[in-house]
């Protein structure tokens, strides 16, 4: 590359008057010149809310975590805010589903009494974001309302965006900060914004779920959330695996209809749209290290196979690394206790 004063720039100096590991051998020189740090401020941590009281019911396929009542909820998001741990998102496991997953919508619904109490009981002391999807409420477990296409079920797009828009005016009425649409539904954005602007909400920031992925790392959390299809897949609403290109444009269309922050999902085998999103669109970039991920770790970590610590710690350094600003993450509990 040209300098505009000097002329072509000097060649990179090569051995022995290089040497890179000058600056590996002090480990105070390493911390010194890392280029990507980790931290607890830039986790979020996933949790599940259910009906009932005193429930704490680990799920099997996610060591660690757990299906919660509202009153243990309030004491874990104290507990992990206590370890520096400042954003959480909610997923609901409804007392009752239906075809249209009404129960999404209600004043009364499992996450809107789950944000009045975080609210009544942290304050502002934490960042309380939304998913906002009708696959957990739905008896069918799809992301909507179905319809016929052809002799197929699938959920009908534009039948959907109405409900979604409630659904998400009624979490930011009960106290969400953030509100986090992953329904992949096309208008999605624009529905929601228009829904919050007209209802009062201006200010609530919408971070979507732009690049979605059809992705065969969900599994364990549709345990946790008791949300998996009862028929079928969600191929024509989640993203193809082999896709980048449209991924830049699913992301382009949800900021143009007035998404604030855009979330990747899943992170670690797309980090290569990690990168992109954010090389191209210089905007906040969530990435979800989802269940799937989460549990190979422990599963190889209870073997003996690997260092848990050291590769959890590492995998979300190469999400940063890639470019996200916030990481969801199961593991967020361990890793802020390992940065203290």
């Amino acid at each position: 590359m040209n300098h505009p004063i000097c002329g072509d720039a000097s060649p990179a100096p090569t051995f022995p008057v290089a040497r890179p590991r000058r600056l590996r051998y002090n480990p105070l020189v390493r911390e010194l010149v890392r280029e990507t740090e980790l931290s607890p401020r830039d986790l979020i941590l996933p949790l599940f809310v259910r009906p009932g009281k005193g429930v704490r019911q680990e799920i099997s396929s996610m060591p660690g975590n757990f299906q919660l009542s509202t009153d243990t909820l309030v004491d874990e998001v104290g507990a992990a805010r206590d370890l520096g741990i400042k954003g959480f998102i909610l997923f609901g496991i409804p007392e009752y589903k239906d075809a249209t997953g009404s129960s999404a919508l209600k004043d009364e619904g499992i996450v809107q009494q789950a944000l009045r109490a975080l609210r009544k009981a942290h304050g502002s002391d934490v960042l309380l974001m939304t998913d906002e999807c009708f696959c957990e409420y739905t008896d069918h477990g799809h992301c909507g309302i179905l319809c016929d296409r052809g002799g197929i079920l699938d959920v009908d797009n534009d039948a959907t965006l109405p409900i979604l828009a409630e659904q998400c005016v009624s979490h930011a009425r009960a106290g969400a900060d953030v509100i986090a649409p992953s329904g992949m539904m096309d208008g999605m954005v624009r529905a929601i914004r228009t829904g919050l602007d007209d209802a009062g909400y201006k200010d609530i920031p919408i971070l979507s779920y732009a690049a979605k992925y059809a992705s065969g790392f969900y599994g364990p959390f549709r345990e946790a959330a008791e949300s998996p299809p009862s028929f079928g897949d969600r191929n024509t609403y989640q993203m193809d695996p082999g896709n980048a290109d449209e991924a830049m444009k699913e992301v382009a269309i949800d900021l143009a209809e007035g998404a604030d922050m855009i979330m990747v999902k899943p992170a670690l085998s797309y980090l290569d749209i990690i990168r992109r999103v954010k090389e191209k669109f210089r905007v906040p970039v969530a990435a979800y290290n989802v269940s799937g991920e989460f549990a190979m770790v422990k599963a190889a970590a209870a073997k003996g196979w690997i260092d848990e610590r050291r590769v959890t710690l590492e995998i979300l350094t190469s999400i940063r690394r890639a470019g996200s600003d916030m990481i969801l993450t199961y593991h967020a509990r361990d890793v802020a206790k390992w940065l203290k």
